[in-house]
């Protein structure tokens, strides 16, 4: 049976977490200082780190379910390697890779693409097509990364479009 599957997703995947130099989560982080990482926008109660935190924590927890024994749970201090707001974004970035290569290698353990469809435990209880478990985790790095880079924007006061003057209009499809 074939991997052509699966070597699509490990491509998307890595694509969504640090291949795309413009979209991906770790894109997002590289412009970054040291102080946005705490700061929170007016009405905001989530900081970049905490964001970036649940992202590779979610990254170390459904790995450890679907593909390990799942041990690592929210409600057991202790049981998922843990970064804090005191490390430097370095280390904290190196922590977040580190859940995304765990999650890589065991998506690239599978033999086959059959295994895709293959059900897996998910850390609330519910079993899981594999496909589905990796396409939230792929989906996770990039719907973060979008809130990352909002949040920073409003942050360094740089939140506007390349082109201000768009004629664009959603639902006429017209564009300029």
């Amino acid at each position: 049976m074939s991997r052509a599957a699966i070597e699509q997703l490990l491509y998307t995947m890595d694509e969504a977490f640090e291949g795309n130099r413009e979209h991906s989560l770790i894109a997002n982080l590289g412009s970054l200082t040291d102080e946005d990482w705490a700061w929170l926008p007016a009405g905001g109660v989530r900081s970049i780190f905490q964001i970036i935190e649940h992202v590779g924590e979610c990254k170390y927890v459904y790995e450890n379910h679907a593909f390990g024994d799942g041990s690592m749970r929210w409600d057991r201090p202790g049981s998922i390697p843990a970064i804090t707001i005191s490390a430097r974004p370095a280390v904290i970035i190196d922590w977040l890779r580190e859940g995304h290569r765990r999650l890589a290698l065991s998506a690239a353990s599978l033999g086959d693409d059959g295994e895709l469809l293959a059900p897996r435990p998910a850390n609330w209880g519910e079993r899981h097509e594999t496909r589905w478990l990796l396409n939230v985790l792929l989906q996770h790095d990039l719907y973060h990364g979008g809130e990352i880079n909002h949040i920073r924007a409003l942050r360094q006061g740089n939140d506007r479009w390349e082109h201000p003057t768009s004629t664009y209009h959603i639902g006429k499809g017209e564009r300029p």
